[in-house]
């Protein structure tokens, strides 16, 4: 027998979601993540905004009153916590997914938390909700895995006056460049393309455009890294080598779902995009009982889905679920 009749796997909005939808649906839900509470928004930059309006972020018909009107990483944070306090959702943090058993109607889910203990659910399906933001896109070079090299950039403050050479030209690159401008630091910006990213947020775009032409950010386009050195950032353009002095790199080059463990449950993935296979009306992959939701639906192309549009695939999938049962339980 079953324990839950869903297990999301992933407890970001879009997991969180899912099962609110669930719950409501009068299915039993178990939300299992492998870090804490949406863990990809409490890894984003300190004081982050968010590009959307508060209501685009709600998730349960729960309203977030935001004073701003653009909400920030701190306020998010807040507001999903009270959500899954108000829904008295079941959840396992700091819990990792090591591999799904079974079939549908009837998976065992197995898991490992933090301190090394292991765990197993039986569940009827599963919600793959995992996000993208814990695998960053490598640069592969030599270096990268020093340890003043990060793939996340979080605060300013430790940075100033201090060279630092933030890598990548799209929107967290921009962002993290402006910060560290504005609180002291000598910041260089390295892009391999000829232009900034065109999906930059339209309020960040002209000032680090600004910037850049003022001198006051320097920026090498068209340039690529070929090592990272502890005081060093080693890069290339059609001007030959350059050597970059830094005391801290950002290679915010941006994040890949785990395509891998997508695999292991034995959903099929395009070879070029990544997508996996799946019904756009059910969610449902190719493997029976299996659904898909939020960013991991996009495969490479992670700018297509965010909260907002990924928010509602919960309720298409409980909504397919609940049909396929009333159909079963007519005849």
């Amino acid at each position: 027998m079953a324990d839950y009749d869903v297990i999301c796997i992933g407890a970001g909005p879009t997991g969180l979601a899912t099962a609110i939808e669930a719950k409501r649906a009068g299915m039993r839900a178990l939300v299992v993540e492998k870090g804490c509470l949406c863990n990809s928004i409490y890894h984003y930059p300190v004081n982050m905004v968010f590009f959307t309006t508060p209501e685009l972020l709600e998730i349960g018909d729960l309203p977030l009153v935001s004073p701003a009107e653009k909400p920030g990483r701190v306020e998010a944070l807040k507001y999903y916590r009270k959500a899954v306090e108000h829904y008295e959702l079941e959840l396992r943090l700091f819990e990792l997914v090591l591999r799904v058993e079974g079939s549908d109607g009837n998976f065992a889910v197995h898991t490992r938390a933090e301190e090394g203990a292991a765990q197993k659910y039986q569940c009827r399906k599963i919600v793959v909700a995992t996000g993208y933001y814990d695998l960053p896109n490598k640069l592969n070079v030599s270096g990268e895995d020093l340890p003043h090299v990060s793939h996340y950039y979080t605060e300013p403050h430790a940075f100033w006056n201090q060279n630092v050479v933030v890598i990548g030209g799209k929107n967290s690159a921009a962002e993290a460049a402006l910060d560290l401008y504005r609180n002291g630091a000598k910041v260089t910006l390295v892009h391999r393309d000829a232009h900034l990213g065109q999906t930059i947020k339209y309020w960040v775009k002209p000032d680090i455009e600004n910037r850049i032409k003022a001198g006051q950010i320097q920026a090498l386009f068209e340039t690529r890294v070929q090592e990272i050195t502890p005081q060093e950032v080693i890069v290339n353009n059609n001007g030959g080598e350059k050597r970059l002095p830094a005391k801290q790199v950002f290679a915010l080059t941006g994040y890949h779902p785990d395509f891998q463990f997508i695999q292991s449950l034995g959903v099929h993935l395009d070879p070029v995009t990544c997508k996996p296979a799946l019904d756009p009306n059910t969610l449902e992959s190719n493997v029976p009982g299996i659904h898909l939701a939020g960013v991991v639906i996009g495969g490479r192309h992670t700018g297509e889905i965010f909260i907002e549009n990924g928010r509602f695939h919960g309720k298409q999938i409980i909504e397919a679920l609940n049909s396929k049962r009333k159909t079963a339980e007519s005849h």
